[in-house]
């Protein structure tokens, strides 16, 4: 037997909100998924404002990171570096587009946090931030 760890909906939540805080901030607005250790939806947010297509995209960027143990950019780049489709991983899906990052504690992925409707650069900063906001709360 084993024992996993998954983010809580309070964890996920504390994300989506702060994420949400500096976005408002900045006037922009963005899709934020934040899943359990499997990829699986725990809390999402659309903020007013964002197109459509980012929905989708924001939970497979955070479904390929957590099923991948790594970012769905590097997946992506994985994948160009050895040419064939995403549809390989066997599941639909997966993305290779930057903005989906797992959230490791101890080593172990816990979730992930997808991020989608931005350029790729304010992506990554917000993910960055959603990571180090999560790892400061579960630390403690």
């Amino acid at each position: 037997m084993y024992k996993t760890m998954n983010l809580s909906h309070a964890e996920a939540q504390d994300v989506i909100d702060a994420i949400r805080r500096r976005l408002e901030a900045d006037r922009k607005a963005a899709c934020v998924a934040v899943t359990d250790s499997h990829g699986e939806l725990i809390a999402f947010l659309r903020m007013d404002g964002c197109h459509l297509p980012p929905v989708q995209i924001a939970i497979n960027k955070a479904f390929t990171a957590a099923r991948e143990r790594r970012p769905s950019g590097a997946v992506g780049e994985s994948s160009r570096t050895v040419p064939f489709p995403m549809t390989n991983f066997g599941d639909l899906r997966y993305t290779g587009w930057a903005g989906g990052l797992p959230v490791l504690v101890e080593g172990q992925v816990v979730g992930a946090i997808g991020i989608s409707g931005l350029d790729e650069k304010t992506e990554a900063e917000l993910g960055a931030f959603a990571l180090e906001l999560v790892t400061r709360t579960t630390a403690r």
